[in-house]
């Protein structure tokens, strides 16, 4: 039996529905917490302590109550493009148990709670006829972050587009401008009473190379050129639903996220460093910059030059939309080269696991917390962006549930090593005014399915148990007023 026929047989799907909120979890004595140094005061009274989490990754519940098919419903149920073929169907059953989860973030004493909408929750078609069902779903959240003192952060798209618009073409389909202004204009209407704090897209580098280049994520494509049309679809859709939101929520503080690395060379030479040049782009620079109104970086990377033949008059100037803040999700650093047998335009990334890196996550990567301080400082530099918000930072380890608890000080070690970058950052005069972590719960993790658990709450997929780790402790203590 596999893991999503034993859920479905013992009925985890209703837990939420018939379990006391307080058997949900476990809150063991507070455990020996060593803080560091450094406090949260020292980021400033106004500095934002939150959490961060994905509508597919946790919500499960993938045919309840209208909602329709997304792209990774059907990519998830494709045989052998998953880990272990898992998938988002019953997740951590969020859908249910959504006050419980919310109660834990309060009290990890965190001030945010960062979610996105499921499209095809509202809009099971795409566009058209709004699922009330969906909308009541949604409210509830946020009506329940405000009962906890949770600040509700809402991302419009954390990639699961309807399946029904990837088949009329998806991103590179230049309609998605006015489809996702629909979905927008829909969110802004139902949610902008009480949710104030918008991001557009979660890492649209991601989403776009994985799902439009490599084919590794859904929609599983490896085109070249639909990926430049998506380039410039998304790019267009990040500002044009800006102005949006600008206009139709009063007080909106309105941002959007990118996936950033600090990309450094293998070796001092030319070639490495010209390979580094273009990485740097389409890790980083490929979307901030048309939004600052500084256009694509084609100089640095040629390949962009062809997204002219995709734009209409006036869409450079569309491009532009001046964001309130900006959110960086950092997770590592990348080393790369140049390789003229390597596929993408000769940069061959050079693997932590190749390099005798000491510290790394089970994801493989490298811990190297000065990356978030190189790549703060980077977008620092751009004379635009007001304010920088860390949406995602974190690190997912082989964490073992030990009765009730999990000591995953791999984790804390993590946690004060960025934090202390973060720090360092802030006082040399970066804008950074909030940090939250990935994630909340253990997840699913698109393509790696279940195996990676980032969660400062461990989740035990087959009761649907919550279990706080050391380090949502450390959190907790970390964050206590004093």
């Amino acid at each position: 039996m596999n893991r999503r026929e034993i859920l479905q047989a013992s009925g985890a799907f209703l837990f939420g529905a018939m379990i006391a909120p307080d058997t949900l979890y476990s809150f063991p004595e507070e455990n020996n917490i060593i803080l560091p140094d450094f406090k949260k005061d020292d980021f400033g009274k106004d500095f934002l302590w939150g959490t961060a989490t994905a509508s597919y990754q946790i919500e499960g519940a993938h045919t309840a109550d209208g909602k329709g098919v997304s792209i990774w419903d059907t990519f998830s149920h494709i045989n052998g493009k998953i880990v272990n073929n898992e998938n988002g169907d019953i997740a951590c059953n969020f859908y249910n148990q959504y006050p419980n989860d919310i109660g834990i973030a309060k009290k990890l004493n965190l001030d945010v709670f960062r979610f996105s909408t499921a499209w095809t929750r509202l809009l099971p078609n795409g566009t058209g006829k709004v699922n009330q069902k969906g909308v009541d779903f949604y409210n509830k959240i946020i009506d329940q972050c405000l009962k906890n003192g949770l600040s509700p952060w809402l991302t419009l798209y954390h990639w699961d587009l309807p399946q029904v618009l990837e088949d009329k073409g998806g991103w590179a389909n230049r309609d998605m401008i006015d489809w996702f202004s629909e979905y927008t204009n829909l969110c802004a209407d139902k949610f902008g009473d009480r949710v104030k704090n918008f991001m557009i897209l979660n890492e649209p580098t991601i989403f776009s190379m994985l799902g439009y280049l490599t084919g590794k994520h859904a929609p599983g494509h490896t085109d070249v050129t639909k990926f430049l049309k998506v380039v410039h679809h998304i790019s267009m859709v990040q500002a044009e639903a800006g102005r949006i939101l600008r206009q139709k929520v009063k007080n909106a503080n309105i941002g959007t996220t990118y996936s950033c690395n600090i990309v450094q060379p293998f070796t001092d030479s030319e070639e490495d460093k010209k390979a580094c040049e273009k990485l740097d782009v389409l890790i980083n620079r490929m979307y901030i910059e048309p939004a600052l109104g500084l256009g694509y970086a084609s100089e640095s990377l040629p390949l962009l030059k062809n997204i002219e033949k995709f734009m209409q008059p006036d869409d450079l100037q569309k491009l532009k939309f001046d964001f309130d803040f900006i959110g960086i999700q950092n997770y590592t650093r990348i080393i790369a080269k140049y390789d003229e047998k390597a596929p993408l335009m000769g940069i061959k990334f050079v693997e932590a696991k190749d390099r005798n890196v000491p510290n790394m996550t089970t994801m493989k990567w490298e811990v190297y917390p000065e990356g978030i301080y190189l790549i703060l400082k980077q977008f620092a530099k751009y004379k635009n962006i007001k304010k920088i918000i860390v949406t995602e930072n974190g690190a997912a380890f082989d964490d073992k549930l030990e009765g009730k608890k999990v000591h995953d000080k791999n984790r804390v070690d993590f946690f004060e090593g960025y934090l202390a970058q973060v720090l360092r950052a802030k006082k040399e005069g970066v804008p950074v005014d909030g940090y939250f972590v990935w994630s909340l719960l253990d997840n699913y993790e698109w393509a790696e399915g279940y195996f990676p658990r980032f969660g400062l709450v461990y989740v035990d997929y087959k009761t649907q148990k919550r279990y706080i780790k050391d380090s949502g402790y450390w959190f907790q203590k970390f964050l206590k007023k004093r």
